[in-house]
């Protein structure tokens, strides 16, 4: 990957899709993770620091060097940041839920973080950024409504190899670059033991796959583990329901959508 390139053309996007919604800022949520800071790194880019609102939003659980990376980012680049303490929320709603598990109490607190980046883009006047990669969005491994929602995403067509690639070069700190990921959703959570595999082995199959238009049997073909291969497959065709818009039922001759479809921008 080129990385000057790419980078030319995130923050060439970033600015191009804000600034022709007529709006001329983004709020993006700042966990602390390699996702959320090569987003903001991109947005200072393209908007200026002062253009970009990082919201904090920790759990109690939360490990604590996640908020140490995020205002670490903060302070690299200079942008504006708040701290929104999602804990009183969310264990007000599990009160009433104590058999929850992780899963739930994960999706919950998700979701609850986006509401926040939503509410404060309004308050702000602000586009919500996206920071969920092309392995994410691919295997499902995200939260619908939740970490999923956005309003731009300028990471969607970056493998998640690719965006450590990415970062190092932008100069990301290397303590965030190189930790691993974790949504940070429970104690001890990380995302490549929840998922059986690293994002190096998955990303391989992934880009041939999908990239490449590789059916099956081509990659078992070249020595990959069929089992592991099918299991990708599977991830990918079972969650395709997350990466489109709700389906509208069709009773008229223009379904928005379907019929009735226009650039974002139409009419500006």
């Amino acid at each position: 990957m080129n990385c000057e390139t790419v980078c030319s053309i995130l923050t060439g996007f970033i600015d191009n899709e804000v600034r022709k919604a007529g709006f001329a800022r983004v709020v993006v949520g700042l966990s602390g993770g390699v996702d959320s800071a090569l987003s903001a790194f991109l947005a200072a880019r393209a908007l200026g620091p002062q253009s970009v609102w990082a919201i904090l939003m920790p759990y109690r659980t939360s490990n604590p060097e996640s908020m140490e990376h995020a205002i670490q980012v903060v302070n690299v680049l200079g942008v504006n940041s708040m701290t929104v303490d999602i804990t009183p929320m969310v264990d007000a709603y599990f009160t009433k839920f104590p058999d929850a598990d992780n899963l739930r109490r994960g999706n919950k607190m998700a979701r609850e973080r986006m509401t926040i980046l939503f509410d404060h883009s309004a308050r702000l006047g602000g586009l919500v950024l996206g920071t969920s990669n092309k392995t994410e969005l691919l295997l499902g491994y995200g939260t619908l409504y939740g970490d999923m929602a956005s309003a731009i995403n300028p990471l969607g067509d970056l493998y998640k190899t690719q965006v450590r690639q990415l970062a190092r070069h932008l100069g990301i700190p290397a303590v965030i670059v190189e930790k691993q990921p974790s949504a940070d959703l429970w104690a001890g959570q990380t995302d490549e033991a929840e998922l059986g595999f690293t994002y190096e082995e998955v990303d391989k199959v992934l880009r041939l796959l999908v990239d490449e238009r590789w059916e099956v049997a081509d990659l078992v073909a070249e020595g990959f583990d069929e089992k592991f291969v099918r299991a990708v497959y599977q991830k990918i065709q079972a969650s395709q329901y997350k990466r489109r818009l709700p389906v509208i039922a069709k009773v008229s001759s223009r379904t928005i959508d379907r019929d009735f479809r226009y650039p974002r921008d139409w009419g500006r």
